[in-house]
């Protein structure tokens, strides 16, 4: 058997095995979503016996501000986040690029970035704003949050795959190699024809995905490509107040096969504050992937932490042969 150590740097240490667990992912108190493919797929690629339970800890929107960055550091250096995500287009991304390089044992991916949420704070594309058109709004910015219904069925998917491209292509000019691609705001997952045109960029540059949705997962399995069991958590989805309840109950309820959560760390400065009204839900990602709380439960439970490095190498596995 491939032992995690063996895998990733990030292995928290040997797995206590449970049974096999519920094909269920709790994303609210409220709310179950169910997984209709097998939990050992991944498991078996990456050489875990079924009943383990593997979790990627992904922090979101490297990039983003500085204070998004230093607690991304943190959670990742010193906390049990495995890898992030850098969104390039953002101002503070050479900032990222430099502690990525400071740090080069740091797993990290590209956060493809079309949507720009802010209304006091705003980035646009690494493009030409010219060259895509469909991309940017009166101000020349990318579309709000607010507007993604108006921007989805406008956006041109020629358009699209050339910002992707240049993101993906101004991290790679840096000498840095990232391990993945996943989105801002799920955009790769909100069209069809968007989410086809990103696994044929994942695969391109040699880069595994995520996929956060069942149906696409089923999809990237018929295709034979890596891809988590379980629908990813997005952490902007739960309240800053039922966080310190909510995640080790989470932990302790973390489904066999593997499983990915999207975290958003940040410090609360002035910073964080004057840019997100709804700045506490970063600050509650860091007080609890930094606590010893956490470390505790993910080692109690026996969950094993992964990055995306295996699943890259299981993409590039899956490529045909040049």
């Amino acid at each position: 058997m491939v032992l995690a150590s063996d895998l990733d740097p990030f292995y928290n240490g040997a797995a206590r095995l449970r049974g096999p667990g519920a094909r269920t992912f709790v994303s609210t108190e409220k709310e179950q979503t169910t997984v209709l493919h097998t939990v050992e797929s991944a498991n078996q690629r990456l050489g875990f016996p079924a009943d383990a339970r593997l979790l990627i800890i992904n922090a979101d929107d490297f990039g983003m501000c500085c204070a998004e960055n230093e607690a991304t550091i943190q959670t990742i250096r010193t906390g049990v986040a495995t890898s992030c995500t850098i969104m390039a287009p953002c101002p503070w991304s050479l900032h990222a690029i430099q502690l990525l390089k400071a740090h080069p044992e740091i797993p990290f991916g590209v956060h493809l970035t079309a949507v720009s949420e802010h209304a006091c704070y705003r980035w646009g594309p690494l493009t030409p704003r010219h060259e895509v058109p469909s991309l940017v709004d009166e101000a020349g910015y990318f579309y709000s949050e607010a507007r993604i219904t108006e921007f989805l069925p406008r956006a041109s998917l020629a358009e699209l795959e050339t910002e992707f491209r240049a993101q993906i292509e101004a991290v790679l000019a840096s000498g840095l190699r990232p391990t993945h691609l996943d989105s801002h705001c799920l955009v790769h997952t909100r069209r069809e024809d968007v989410f086809d045109m990103t696994v044929g960029l994942a695969r391109e540059y040699g880069l595994a995905l995520r996929v956060g949705n069942v149906r696409y997962m089923d999809r990237m399995e018929k295709w034979g490509l890596p891809t988590d069991d379980h629908p990813t958590l997005d952490s902007y989805r739960l309240e800053a107040r039922d966080k310190p309840f909510l995640y080790p109950k989470l932990l302790r309820e973390l489904p066999a096969g593997l499983s990915e959560w999207a975290i958003h760390p940040a410090i609360g400065s002035a910073e964080l504050q004057a840019i997100a009204p709804e700045w506490e839900v970063r600050q509650a990602d860091l007080d609890f992937f930094t606590s010893e709380p956490a470390r505790d439960i993910i080692a109690e439970e026996g969950i094993i932490l992964l990055s995306y490095r295996p699943l890259q190498q299981l993409m590039l596995g899956s490529l045909p042969a040049v």
